[in-house]
């Protein structure tokens, strides 16, 4: 890649290779000043980013965001498989402490938001707008409602 490129994205806030180096490194530290401080650093990371991860979250592997962190919240009890590709304002939610577990090879797409201590299968798709509260089985796909006209307007 380019230095042009680098310098674009990272204007961009989509250079998230730095942020994910935090993350691994503050997974290497469980307690102590070291993981305070690469927490911190990591919440400014992600803030400037535009989005929210979890301290306490885990990532299996390096999440593919096509659109950044804009707009993502990841919920500090969160489980996220590998290959999981996330677009962006998507929600994993807590409901008393417990957050999704999201498997392995999953879609989760632009604005959907999953909450509570659910799992969401491997190879699963979540449409964009979808609101999960409930299991969803492997390979299985989620969508939000279907659209309706409330009231037809006259021309």
């Amino acid at each position: 890649m380019s230095i042009r490129r680098d310098i674009i994205d990272y204007s961009r806030g989509n250079n998230l290779r730095g942020m994910w180096r935090l993350y691994r490194l503050q997974k290497k530290y469980e307690k102590g000043v070291m993981h305070d401080i690469l927490t911190f650093l990591l919440s400014r990371s992600a803030h400037r980013h535009g989005g929210y991860i979890g301290p306490d979250a885990v990532i299996a592997g390096v999440l593919s965001l096509p659109h950044g962190l804009h707009g993502i919240y990841i919920s500090r009890y969160a489980r996220i498989g590998e290959n999981c590709r996330i677009y962006q304002n998507v929600t994993v939610g807590e409901v008393n402490h417990k957050a999704p577990c999201v498997g392995d090879n999953c879609l989760i797409g632009a604005g959907a938001v999953l909450v509570g201590g659910i799992k969401i299968g491997d190879g699963a798709k979540i449409g964009a707008g979808a609101v999960v509260c409930t299991d969803v089985p492997e390979g299985a796909t989620v969508v939000s409602q279907p659209s309706r006209i409330l009231e037809k307007c006259c021309n």
